[in-house]
């Protein structure tokens, strides 16, 4: 049965969706079957996997969500044999109105990726930067959370109101939820306060801090726009490095 991971901040330009791009794209080079499901109507991951989030086809995750189709028929093949992805568009803003008036409206995702978790070993959602019901609705689907971390002294202040969300979403709507951990995102080890926020991130949170660290690299910033995870851009850039020691992180913690 897939682990479903949900990568999560609400500030914006931490990496979020450099994240579970290439997270998603070093596990299914790694030989595990992989979905990643693009849950922010900005759809950067689906632009950033070559995919056009204009596309009018109607077979994004917001008809998934309004119950127009089956998840299983917004299923896209991405370039990486192992990694399918499920699209998002600029219409899933809507369906924060749209399930206002649904029953356990909180759970909605829950129930429509019920028929995959089967088929796939991980399910890695990158959530909306809001905190609003798409993204309390993948918290509740979720088994983990990584959150991404610029190692910036506001970035730190900022985790306060996502850490209580998550606890709420514990307390009333999924009690198994727990963070699989926090990654350091766009780190440049000739900055002391780069190098002084980590070290304050590992005292607070401990073992909860992976040991990867995501370094600041030009080439990582450059493959969205080449609509490719770094391993496909450029496979021997500090990037890649990075995020495949990050996949193995992960699989050695649910080992």
């Amino acid at each position: 049965m897939a682990k479903i991971i949900a990568i999560a901040n609400q500030k914006g330009g931490v990496g979020k969706t450099t994240t579970a791009i290439n997270l998603s794209a070093s596990l299914a080079v790694l030989e595990k079957k992989v979905l990643i499901i693009d849950a922010d109507p900005q759809a950067n991951t689906t632009s950033g996997l070559n995919f056009s989030p204009g596309s009018k086809d109607k077979r994004t995750l917001y008809e998934v969500l309004i119950g127009e189709i089956g998840i299983g028929d917004a299923l896209i093949q991405t370039e990486i044999h192992n990694l399918h992805m499920i699209p998002s568009h600029i219409n899933l803003v809507g369906a924060e109105f749209e399930l206002a008036d649904v029953d356990d409206k909180e759970t909605v995702l829950r129930r429509a990726l019920e028929p995959l978790r089967d088929e796939y070993d991980y399910i890695i959602i990158d959530c909306s930067p809001s905190l609003g019901l798409i993204t309390v609705n993948t918290l509740a689907a979720a088994d983990s959370v990584i959150i991404p971390v610029q190692p910036e002294f506001f970035a730190l202040e900022g985790l306060g109101k996502l850490l209580q969300t998550i606890m709420i979403v514990q307390r009333s709507i999924n009690t198994s939820l727990t963070i699989e951990g926090f990654v350091v995102t766009m780190f440049d080890g000739r900055t002391r306060v780069h190098t002084q926020v980590v070290r304050e991130l590992r005292e607070r949170f401990k073992d909860m801090v992976f040991n990867t660290i995501i370094q600041r690299n030009i080439r990582l910033s450059e493959a969205p726009g080449y609509g490719k995870p770094i391993i496909l851009y450029d496979v021997m850039s500090n990037g890649t490095s990075n995020y495949l020691s990050l996949a193995k992180e992960i699989l050695e913690r649910n080992a």
